[in-house]
């Protein structure tokens, strides 16, 4: 969206009026805050991801880790104590509730395809965010561009009138 040309959705700034600026401006600014929002989430959902992962590789699959005691999350904030059973069989969640029983070392491995996946969207989001920024200097920009030609505009009204006094 830049002052020059048009942008993916085809709208010139430099065409606009200074509500419309301002308008293009609110949503892009709304866009933005989206996409900032957006991309917190999934760096939060990358950390989860590999804090999981270094818990898995925590724990010793060759025996020794069978009967350790830990805390057991019920939420985030409220834990209950318990023993490792099997260390090599864990529960990884698959996605929209699913669980699936995987070996420790499957386990990793889900955890970092989607942990792949999770940084891929936000390396996506985040070039979306950037563009967004882009858009929003952009208008702000063409708004300054705006109210500098009004009171140019202004002024040369001013002046004019001013000169069409004296020869009177």
């Amino acid at each position: 969206m830049s002052s020059a040309s048009n942008d993916a959705q085809g709208v010139n700034i430099d065409t606009m009026s200074l509500d419309q600026l301002n308008s293009v401006k609110q949503q892009q600014e709304a866009r933005l805050e989206q996409l900032t929002a957006q991309y917190h989430q999934l760096r939060a959902v990358s950390a989860r991801l590999s804090t999981a992962r270094s818990s898995l590789n925590a724990i010793p699959v060759n025996g020794t880790g069978e009967g350790r005691e830990i805390m057991i999350p019920l939420t985030e904030s409220l834990y209950a104590p318990g023993k490792i059973v099997d260390p090599n069989k864990v529960l990884v969640e698959l996605g929209a509730g699913f669980f699936v029983e995987k070996s420790a070392k499957d386990a990793i491995k889900v955890l970092e395809r989607k942990g792949k996946v999770v940084d891929a969207n936000s390396d996506n989001v985040m070039a979306a965010a950037e563009a967004s920024s882009r858009n929003v200097q952009a208008v702000q920009q063409a708004m300054q561009g705006k109210m500098m030609e009004i009171q140019a505009r202004q002024q040369g009204i001013s002046y004019k009138n001013k000169m069409e006094g004296m020869k009177q």
